[in-house]
């Protein structure tokens, strides 16, 4: 061509650029009789591309024309380059800074480890966009902060219509990233929808990007959130180049679902691997110990980490520990374990104190530590409510209703227990003693046929857990109305024979109930899982994977 214009020069500026042919860019981009702001941009862009940072400042500053996507386009190249405060610099000077700008800085803050600076210029952004968000979340989780991430993921309200955008991207051919696969999956777990997760799962093998480690952490906690644990140990051995929050997660989801001994197998391949545990490490094997029932493991690895982690030993850490002795009855010690603390326990460690009083009848220890916990919060609900069904258990009616007293004086209101089951996208919840759902009168059905088969394999109901001053009869008919047991006659008249059930619980499960559903799983020959407020049960074959320890 004797004159190209413009645009055609342009692309070939760009065409070289993308093949690494940065000189000929060059020449060809000196030769050009006229350029534009466009022609600029994609030469400044290529040096970037090129790795020629120096080059793409000397034409940035001989530009006679700058837009906000040069001043951008400079803000990623310093990014990249570590070159923080260059970046900062012209971002300052910036004229009309739009979204794409404030997120070109928040993105580099977080790939240079600079989260806080990335959190504070996110706070005070004039308008966001789901770039703006995403930026953040996925710098959060790459950055070993998946707990910050996933409390800004909830922030952000709204994950059915993060799936819709998900779904739409797919459909037009956009392809997803890394931070997107994370903020969907995310979603996928706040919904509690395992069905949903799977088919994004299905998008990044598609993409190849199952195996990669921002994307396998977050299946990894979704499949572990949803009730999946064995789909979660399966993505995690395929994650290429794991990182610490791979390790952690894993650990931590073995934990809660009773899988203590895999923890500790996965502990170790850590250590094998050469990564350093830390406080999140240490938390997730303390929690195993104690839902698996291991003192003296647990007593190990506390001592272990006060003793040479010191510095890394936090409330969470007694908290568990409590926890360990408390379960095990040793409730003398874990009380001791409290009360000499180098640092002032807050409720949370009171409050495993008062559950293992719970779980063991303790009246007189469950009154100190309530005690203890009402002079830090005084409108402790479950501290409350823990007491109150402790007193019920023991038949002290009166102490019962003093308490629910106190509360109502006090203006406490106790969580509404509930439990909810979600198929084929949609969330069926119950509450003890429900009469709402369209299908009440067939889950009401299916609940009376269990119970005479519960009976003829020699179930007799444990009425402690009627919480209620009534007669006999009426404690029994109370416990067939709970809230887990309406959840999982709606799943069984809704789900295909022998197909696994899954159910959520925002409260502990109670020990009858426990004892039902293990009979149930045997009955109809389904495994049963169920989340409760503490961790998840496996029920199967008439046997709980907690092994009756919870």
């Amino acid at each position: 061509m004797p004159a190209p214009d413009v645009q055609l020069s342009t692309m070939m500026v760009t065409g070289y650029t993308r093949n690494g042919r940065i000189d000929d860019a060059l020449t060809l981009f000196d030769k050009m009789t006229t350029r534009d702001v466009i022609s600029w941009n994609s030469m400044l862009q290529g040096c970037l591309d090129c790795g020629d940072l120096g080059t793409a400042r000397r034409l940035f500053d001989e530009m006679p024309e700058r837009n906000v996507v040069s001043w951008t386009t400079m803000v990623n190249g310093y990014m990249k380059s570590g070159r923080v405060e260059e970046a900062e610099g012209l971002f300052r000077d910036m004229p009309g800074k739009d979204v794409a700008a404030w997120n070109a800085m928040i993105h580099g803050y977080c790939g240079n480890g600079r989260l806080q600076d990335g959190l504070r210029l996110f706070e005070c952004m004039p308008r966001r966009n789901v770039v703006s968000w995403t930026s953040l979340i996925g710098g959060l989780d790459q950055n070993g902060k998946s707990e910050d991430a996933l409390l800004l993921f909830r922030k952000m309200s709204k994950h059915e219509d993060a799936l819709m955008v998900f779904i739409k991207m797919i459909r037009e051919g956009v392809f997803p990233n890394q931070s997107t696969f994370t903020s969907v999956l995310n979603s996928c777990r706040g919904l509690e929808a395992v069905d949903k997760g799977r088919e994004v799962h299905t998008v990044a093998i598609k993409l190849d990007l199952e195996t990669d480690v921002s994307v396998g952490n977050s299946l990894l906690v979704m499949y572990t959130e949803c009730g999946n644990v064995h789909d979660s140990v399966a993505v995690f051995k395929r994650i290429e180049g794991k990182n610490t929050v791979s390790w952690n997660s894993i650990i931590v989801g073995s934990a809660q679902h009773g899988c203590g001994i895999w923890a500790l197998i996965f502990f170790n391949q850590m250590l094998r691997t050469g990564f350093e545990p830390d406080e999140f490490t240490f938390t997730g094997l303390l929690s195993a110990c104690s839902r698996s029932g291991m003192l003296q493991k647990g007593r190990r690895f506390f001592e272990y980490i006060t003793r040479y982690k010191s510095a890394s030993v936090d409330l969470q850490h007694y908290t568990c520990m409590v926890d360990i002795l408390g379960r095990s009855g040793k409730l003398h010690e874990a009380e001791e374990l409290v009360k000499n603390m180098p640092m002032k326990p807050n409720s949370m460690v009171w409050l495993a104190l008062l559950s293992a009083c719970r779980v063991h009848s303790n009246v007189d220890a469950a009154e100190r530590a309530a005690k203890s916990i009402f002079s830090l919060d005084p409108h402790c609900s479950a501290a409350y409510v823990l007491l109150s069904n402790l007193y019920a258990s023991a038949g002290r009616w009166a102490d019962v209703s003093r308490t629910r007293v106190r509360m109502r004086h006090g203006g406490v209101v106790k969580e509404r227990g509930s439990s909810w089951v979600v198929m084929k996208g949609k969330k069926h919840e119950f509450v003890s003693g429900d009469r709402g759902h369209p299908l009440i009168e067939r889950i009401y059905e299916k609940l009376r046929w269990l119970r005479e088969k519960l009976k003829e394999v020699g179930y007799v109901a444990d009425q402690r857990f009627a919480l209620h001053d009534v007669e006999d009869e009426q404690k029994e008919e109370m416990l067939w109305c709970h809230s887990e047991r309406l959840a999982i006659g709606f799943a069984l008249i809704s789900s295909v024979e022998g197909s696994g059930i899954t159910v959520m619980k925002n409260l502990r499960v109670c020990g009858d109930c426990h004892e039902v559903i293990k009979l149930i799983s045997g009955v109809v020959g389904r495994e049963i899982v169920v989340r409760d407020s503490g961790r998840f049960h496996h029920f199967k074959n008439g046997v709980c994977s907690c092994s009756d320890y919870w």
